[in-house]
């Protein structure tokens, strides 16, 4: 567990110190059985799906968005985005914790200070602590513009935090959290409108056991019903000045250079797309129906839809677009949809099996629906790609 001694400097280990783990090649089959099975009993149970936590840290994907000197495997947003499906099509749950855990992890490496780095991140690649993002809460809406969180100063040069955030994955199986707070009012003359977040917030690291800081994951969902998302309250909860990451103020220049990264939630999508595409072949051969024309042909088109949204998806990860934002938020728009028409086709194909509850394509679905409504969710996507064109 992350403690707030975690969060001061001077104390920190050399590199030299920290043992590395194994990079990480992927899934084994074992545990891609495992994860499914998990995410078949969370979905049941609606509760945090701590096996699949444990299966991720075993599987040493939790490194894998750090450079070799953190103890991670240095993989590129392609490669994190092939891990985020790859999970995802045996546990879209997993994948949420899995795509927030590289998020939170890539901010630090790029906005934290070399003490903070060399203190935090061996720890998350190794999968020692898991992270997880507390931006959302109740009433700022999808672009996190009128934050009731605040952070003031203390005479000590620390702040103290006093909020409550919603919707936040892994809320009790986080060893740390990314808080978005605001810690001074905007000036009329702000830098112009991202889109998301506004002048005066800024970021902290707040470890899970520090005073004052509270999940509650009572939250039930019905869909990514394993993904511990849930509230955090953080109530009188004080934090050194080096929690914070970045500039005082400058969290709305971070959230928008995080989708110039080419990490995207529709790599979930796809992940989902793959698993409902799979099944339908399964049902078909068992069933005895590719001898059908009219069945090869609609899997075709079915399997067509994967395909764009994976190239999608793929073009996003390796930044070869003239403006790789604009192609991030593209890639979340285009998959998520798709994902969902895949579902829809794959649910009609079944017929009568597909309306069973148990039948994992209802669960596919409910998983599916949950990543268009995921930050930035899909109508704010719309918004972030066209709002330059007001300039």
């Amino acid at each position: 567990m992350a403690s707030a001694d975690s969060l001061t400097v001077p104390e920190a280990p050399a590199l030299t110190d920290v043992p590395l783990p194994a990079p990480a090649t992927g899934l084994t089959p074992a545990i891609r059985e495992r994860l499914a099975a998990a995410a078949r009993d969370a979905d049941v149970s609606g509760e945090p799906d701590r096996p699949a936590l444990a299966l991720l840290r075993e599987s040493g994907l939790l490194g894998l968005a750090l450079p070799y000197e953190y103890g991670g495997t240095g993989a590129d947003a392609h490669g994190l985005n092939s891990a985020v499906a790859q999970v995802a099509q045996v546990n879209a749950s997993a994948s949420i914790m899995l795509f927030q855990h590289y998020a939170v992890s890539r901010r630090i490496l790029e906005h934290g200070s070399p003490a903070l780095r060399r203190r935090l991140l061996p720890q998350l690649a190794r999968g020692d602590w898991l992270a997880a993002s507390a931006w959302s809460e109740t009433g700022a809406g999808a672009n996190k513009k009128h934050l009731s969180t605040v952070a003031r100063r203390t005479p000590d040069g620390g702040w103290v935090l006093d909020g409550a955030k919603s919707f936040t994955t892994s809320a009790g199986l986080a060893d740390i959290y990314l808080v978005l707070a605001q810690t001074e009012e905007p000036a009329p003359d702000a830098a112009p409108d991202t889109g998301y977040g506004s002048a005066g917030q800024t970021f902290f690291l707040v470890p899970a056991d520090a005073p004052g800081l509270e999940p509650d994951t009572s939250l039930r969902l019905t869909g990514m019903r394993g993904s511990a998302t849930g509230f955090v309250s953080v109530r009188d909860c004080h934090v050194p000045d080096t929690a914070r990451l970045g500039p005082i103020g400058a969290a709305a220049s971070i959230i928008a250079g995080v989708r110039d990264s080419g990490a995207t939630l529709g790599a979930v999508s796809v992940g989902l797309a793959e698993a409902a595409l799979d099944l339908a072949h399964r049902h078909a051969e068992r069933r005895g129906l590719l001898a059908q024309q009219a069945v090869r042909h609609r899997l075709v088109e079915i399997a067509g839809e994967v395909e764009a949204a994976r190239a999608i998806v793929e073009r996003a990860g390796r930044r070869t677009a003239d403006d790789p934002g604009i192609a991030t938020l593209h890639s979340k728009l285009v998959a998520s949809s798709a994902a969902e028409r895949v579902i829809n086709a794959v649910e009609r194909m079944l017929g009568s099996a597909g309306y069973v509850a148990s039948n994992e394509i209802n669960r596919y679905g409910r998983d599916a629906r949950a990543v268009a409504l995921m930050g930035p969710t899909n109508d704010l996507c719309k918004e972030l790609v066209s709002l330059p064109w007001n300039s």
